[in-house]
């Protein structure tokens, strides 16, 4: 979960990369960081919180002089949500100055941070990120491509990675492709970011996506164009069911575009009869929403009012206001859903708590009925590639099935995609995507 962002030969670096971050801003919300290199010396500014917490004036932005930047907006997964693992991680290696930003999680940390202690690496955070940079300054290549290249061929699990070594640029994402990352052109300049909606803020034009397997290096206004591992695609299929903006485009197709179809397949999956009105949870589900409005009587409504205004950080007061998590975020609307039978579209169930408080809310409203579909197939398994998914224990599809899961939340009827309408619903074949957070058909051995 988190957003990177490489502006390489413009001279509003800085601010460009400033913008997208504030497209990416959904990818993450616990700190942000830009860094930028101005042909002499490295800059970097970073702390905790949103984009516009971290960098409140004009002035932040033009002492982070030059002409190539990287940003990062973080959502703590690997290691703690603490200022040293805020990105970009600045490194000097020799004479050069290092920056990096990576999305991701890495799976095969033990045997390497064993190995690398042995050859005397002291470690200053504990962000898998930092692997990468000591795998680099070890390895035995000739040029600095390759030793990048054989850096990068050592990690397992999910990386989509940029990082300035002085006035070069590298680029690369993983074999399996696990989390988008795209390039576009603006001038004579090159965009890299997360997702295409930070392209579009800046007017960047959106080019191709950066290829699994792939390594681009950029100097002197050059790129070279590598491939460190055999691709084996197998896209994170939550970025296309929750994270990812809808406007965006990733794994080549638009994240609207493949909700509206997710909705249509659950409707067909998983009708609801003489239901009155259909609502989302919003804003994450509004597209997936629509969808199975089309291929249903009922009608689709706004049903629910989102506040957003509130972030991550919101302070729980205390047990017994509990419902505050949920009421401070979402306002039932009483003229849309009271005396109507209501299907509510969520993209997933995690927990259950949230959503257990917002069918109270609907209910208090007066809706007759209320009736749950899900985009998504039950989340049973945890996810170790970058999404926040917590331990099995508390994942509730794990250990409840439906009728438990319904009277639990005190539905008339809940169900979900199956994983198969999920796999229909994708632009690419069922074989590029990695479910296992439904499956627990993992891709790769876990060891970390």
């Amino acid at each position: 979960m988190c957003g990177i962002v490489g502006i390489y030969n413009h001279s509003e670096a800085a601010t460009l990369t400033y913008l997208c971050l504030y497209a990416l801003q959904h990818r993450g919300q616990e700190g942000v960081g830009i860094a930028t290199f101005d042909g002499n010396r490295s800059h970097v500014k970073k702390g905790d919180g949103l984009v516009s917490e971290v960098f409140t004036s004009r002035d932040q932005l033009q002492q982070l002089a030059g002409r190539i930047a990287v940003g990062h907006v973080r959502y703590s997964t690997y290691g703690g949500s603490n200022l040293a693992n805020v990105q970009p991680l600045i490194f000097k290696y020799k004479d050069t100055h290092i920056a990096i930003v990576h999305n991701g999680n890495l799976i095969n940390l033990k045997p390497i941070k064993q190995e690398l202690e042995e050859q005397g690496t002291l470690f200053q955070t504990s962000s898998d990120t930092e692997f990468i940079i000591h795998l680099f300054a070890h390895a035995k290549g000739d040029s600095f491509d390759e030793k990048m290249r054989q850096a990068l061929s050592r990690l397992e699990g999910a990386f989509s990675l940029i990082a300035l070594f002085d006035d070069k640029m590298v680029i690369a994402r993983d074999r399996h492709g696990y989390r988008p990352l795209c390039i576009g052109r603006i001038k004579d300049g090159f965009v890299f970011a997360s997702e295409t909606c930070a392209l579009d803020l800046i007017g960047a034009i959106y080019e191709r996506d950066i290829q699994p397997g792939e390594m681009l290096v950029l100097e002197n206004d050059a790129m070279r164009e590598y491939t460190f591992a055999s691709p084996t695609p197998h896209h994170c299929i939550f970025e296309y069911v929750y994270f990812s903006r809808p406007d965006s485009r990733i794994f080549g197709e638009y994240v609207d575009k493949t909700r509206r179809k997710l909705g249509k397949n659950l409707a067909l999956e998983k009708p609801v009869p003489n239901a009155d009105i259909i609502i989302s949870v919003p804003d994450s589900s509004n597209t997936t929403a629509l969808g199975f409005s089309q291929r249903s009587t009922a009608r689709f409504e706004i049903g629910l009012i989102r506040n957003h205004y509130i972030g991550r950080t919101f302070i729980h007061p205390n047990q017994a206001m509990r419902d505050f998590s949920a009421k401070i975020k979402f306002n039932p609307i009483g003229g849309v859903l009271k005396d109507r039978s209501v299907v509510v579209v969520d993209d997933s169930i995690v927990r259950g708590t949230t959503l257990q408080q917002l069918v109270r809310m609907i209910r208090e409203a007066g809706a007759r009925e209320v009736h749950i579909r899900i985009g998504s197939p039950p989340v049973k398994f945890p996810c170790f590639f970058g999404m926040d998914f917590p331990s099995t224990e508390e994942l509730i599809a794990n250990h409840r099935n439906i009728t438990e899961l319904q009277e639990f939340l005190q539905v008339d009827s809940l169900a979900y995609i199956s994983v198969e309408g999920l796999l229909n619903s994708m632009p690419l074949p069922a074989s590029h995507f990695c479910t296992a957070c439904f499956t627990g058909d993992y891709c790769e051995k876990i060891n970390r």
